[in-house]
């Protein structure tokens, strides 16, 4: 079944005491674009993550918002970084035993040594490895990536509904014109002739009259035009139902249908059918702004 291109998903995870958000939302474009918005530490995972969501979207502006946020910690924000600081007093012991210095540290000389007092982060501090990391992304923005799928899923289903319905209309239409179109040729016979009959007073060459006729018939004649709606109409509803995207199709359909109304429009020299034309591109403009949101 058939995509919408608009759709929002969201997810969150817990890990290495972080509170991390996923968002994903998607809007209608020509072709394919992700967008991802995430902490610069997390760049590093970012072809990863646009890869997962190019597999399952294929059209469409998809804006990706990944964020963290410290999660309450009642424990210190900071810890000794123990091998630093006995590296540093070793240092110190060497200095006094091969220079004879006489120095001593004290714990506020020791605290604002570099490197002394770290952050227990782990993305800082190799808490947790790059390999679960890329698994707690990952898992999350399939998450949201579902989410915003099965909403895509639900708005493409009411779009077909309403496009399919539209197609019913302009085969109703269709119907019509096929209906229409032999009294053209009839109607204007019998105006041509009326015309004549009035202006020569019934003396009249009949053999010039028939190939004007027969001209005017040739002219506006419309049934290539007509034969060849019914197929797009037919094609057209084999997409809706078909899986994929279908929206650069439908919309190529969309303007042959155009063509060959406009096609039919130009040759029409009758009241009724050119109405028919009329209500025909109003449909098909109404049927070209719902395809733009099929994937």
């Amino acid at each position: 079944m058939s995509h919408s291109m608009t759709g929002y998903g969201g997810s969150a995870r817990h890990y290495g005491g972080y509170n991390i958000q996923f968002e994903i939302k998607s809007v209608n474009h020509r072709y394919s674009e992700v967008v991802l918005r995430m902490p610069r530490e997390w760049t590093c995972y970012e072809d990863k993550l646009r890869r997962l969501v190019q597999e399952h979207v294929k059209r469409g502006r998809i804006d990706v918002f990944i964020g963290k946020e410290k999660e309450d910690d009642t424990s210190s924000p900071f810890v000794l970084n123990r091998p630093v600081i006995e590296a540093y007093l070793r240092a110190n012991e060497e200095l006094k035993q091969n220079y004879g210095l006489d120095s001593s540290l004290s714990a506020k000389d020791l605290l604002s040594l570099p490197e002394a007092v770290i952050s227990p982060d782990p993305l800082m501090d190799g808490a947790a490895t790059d390999q679960e990391w890329e698994t707690v992304l990952m898992e999350g923005l399939a998450e949201a990536l579902d989410g915003m799928i099965a909403m895509r899923a639900r708005e493409g289903l009411h779009l077909v509904s309403d496009l399919e319905q539209r197609l019913s209309r302009l085969q109703e239409i269709h119907a019509d014109l096929v209906r229409l179109a032999p009294e053209v040729v009839v109607d204007y016979r019998n105006r041509l002739r009326g015309r004549l009959a009035e202006l020569l007073e019934g003396a009249f060459d009949e053999q010039r009259f028939a190939m004007e006729v027969a001209v005017f018939a040739d002219r506006s004649n419309i049934d290539e035009e007509l034969i060849r709606l019914k197929s797009h109409f037919e094609q057209c509803r084999g997409l809706l139902q078909s899986e994929g995207p279908v929206g650069r199709k439908l919309d190529f359909l969309i303007q042959e249908m155009n063509r060959e109304t406009n096609t039919i429009g130009s040759k029409a020299n009758h009241l009724a059918l050119v109405n028919h034309v009329v209500e025909m591109k109003a449909e098909l403009e109404k049927i070209r702004e719902q395809a733009a949101n099929l994937e």
